[in-house]
């Protein structure tokens, strides 16, 4: 299917990026970016994307009041994982959430010098095509954190979200179907990854569960993510 979106759209894996891309749409449904929104919704002020779980230590150790959160079970150091339905019940009012991913981060930080950075996942792909609709002139490279660029889940969302951009009203449903039947939807259903509710599946294929995108910008050297309600175009 990656042969039939609009010219001026990419879809790579991370490794597969060698330019910087004008806008960079770096998607993790599973679940790095569907965890991001829940943290917004639960009042999280911004998101640091850190490089590494050294990294995020460090940032810890500088600024105590902040929460880290990492994938798989928790770990010394760190207050949070990364699951939406853990997640959910957490009061995050005004605080700033540390999140280091095996994929998503990775991703996002590849990107960091695009003019547009926006982390997405099914729970923000309406907002996220309506803020690509204000950058109509520019290219678009959706960035598939997943498996080395193969994650169905990311590339069945980047393709929806893709198609949202030029279609309003494009139908969710065959997206969300090979999300539901990609691995790593089966991975967290059968328990083989820790640090999972179970509802997380559920959770990652709720389509625009939240009106904001979330925008990833340096900040101090740090490249942050903060939610963005687009404005109506047109």
């Amino acid at each position: 299917m990656r042969d039939h979106e609009p010219d001026d759209t990419r879809f790579l894996g991370t490794a597969e990026l060698v330019d910087v891309p004008s806008v960079a749409v770096v998607v993790d449904v599973m679940r790095a970016f569907t965890v991001a929104p829940w943290a917004f919704a639960q009042g999280a002020e911004k998101i640091v994307l850190a490089g590494s779980l050294d990294d995020a230590l460090a940032l810890k150790a500088r600024h105590p009041d902040w929460l880290t959160l990492k994938d798989g079970p928790a770990a010394p150091g760190f207050d949070l994982v990364n699951s939406p339905g853990l997640l959910r019940s957490v009061d995050l009012g005004g605080r700033t959430v540390v999140q280091k991913t095996t994929a998503g981060t990775v991703g996002a930080l590849a990107v960091k010098e695009a003019s547009l950075v926006l982390c997405a996942s099914f729970a923000v792909a309406g907002a996220t095509a309506r803020l690509l609709r204000t950058r109509s002139g520019d290219s678009v490279t959706f960035v598939v954190t997943g498996e080395d660029g193969q994650a169905d889940e990311d590339l069945a969302c980047a393709q929806y979200i893709a198609r949202r951009r030029a279609e309003h009203g494009a139908d969710a449903g065959e997206f969300v179907r090979r999300a539901a039947g990609s691995r790593a939807a089966t991975e967290l259903a059968e328990g083989v990854r820790e640090g999972v509710h179970p509802d997380d599946v559920a959770l990652c294929l709720e389509v625009d569960r939240f009106p904001f995108a979330m925008v990833a910008s340096l900040e101090d050297s740090l490249m942050v993510l903060r939610p963005r309600t687009p404005q109506p175009v047109g």
